[in-house]
């Protein structure tokens, strides 16, 4: 594994960056390198594919990590849809 090197870095740089290291319970070397992995990972173009949906394109933050929380939550939406589609609202009152 190979080293890296900065220099010329502020004191206020290093010392937030020290801050930080030390509220999370890790040296400085690993926040320094969790910090530049965040930044490259937040400058990664966003896929811009016209052919995705709304839900596709928000299903990584808002679907199912693993295969058994997908199924468990196909299975819920399944008893709401037919739960749904045996509801037909309330009963007409009775006028007479």
């Amino acid at each position: 594994m190979g080293d890296l090197r900065r220099r010329d870095i502020s004191d206020a740089m290093k010392r937030n960056i020290s801050v930080r290291a030390e509220q999370r319970g890790c040296s400085l070397s690993d926040e320094a390198k969790r910090l530049v992995q965040e930044g490259m990972i937040a400058e990664e173009p966003v896929a811009n594919d016209d052919d995705l949906t709304a839900w596709d394109s928000l299903r990584s933050i808002l679907g199912p990590e693993n295969d058994d929380e997908a199924e468990a939550f196909a299975k819920i939406m399944d008893e709401i849809e037919a739960d749904r589609k045996r509801d037909f609202g309330r009963p007409i009152e009775d006028l007479e």
